[in-house]
């Protein structure tokens, strides 16, 4: 018997690694291209009547942080809602407006029982997707929701969704 003579898995020219190497590098410098051109949310703004009645309404009704705002010319408030996210509080619009439901903020919470309660406190009102005042919904997958409006008119999901 003779020996075995081992092959290469793959051979490479003279010169073709450099040419291997190029290819490399435009494919990775090109994936690392299109994830920094991929879109993230950076703002969400709503048009209101009575800035500081709005402001108050997402600050202490909703709960979130406000930031600060480059314009400082009374007519802005900024909220926190996620790591790069912000709400823009616009004031300027003449009067409150009709919104579809289908077209809403969604914010979520741990515990939708608390912040129900909350609601009642104020005296706003809330309902199911359905429009049962004062009902929550309870989505196939488990999720509980309720919908109210902001003071313009904007309407407002509060959801426990774990993710």
């Amino acid at each position: 018997m003779g020996k075995l003579k081992q092959m290469p898995y793959f051979s490479i020219k003279p010169g073709s690694m450099k040419k291997l190497l190029m290819l490399f590098i435009i494919f990775f410098a090109g994936n690392l291209l299109m994830a920094q051109v991929k879109p993230t949310l950076n703002h969400i703004a709503v048009y209101v009547v009575d800035l500081e009645k709005s402001t108050v309404f997402y600050r202490d009704i909703i709960g979130i942080d406000t930031i600060p705002e480059p314009f400082h010319d009374g007519r802005h408030t900024w909220f926190r809602i996620g790591p790069l996210s912000h709400l823009h509080v616009i004031s300027g619009a003449a009067i409150k407006t009709a919104h579809d439901k289908n077209a809403h903020l969604c914010f979520r919470v741990d515990n939708v029982g608390p912040f129900t309660e909350r609601l009642r406190k104020a005296g706003i009102q809330y309902e199911d997707w359905a429009g049962t005042k004062g009902a929550v919904t309870n989505r196939v997958d488990g999720v509980k929701q309720i919908y109210f409006m902001d003071p313009d008119g904007y309407w407002i999901e509060v959801n426990d969704a774990k993710d």
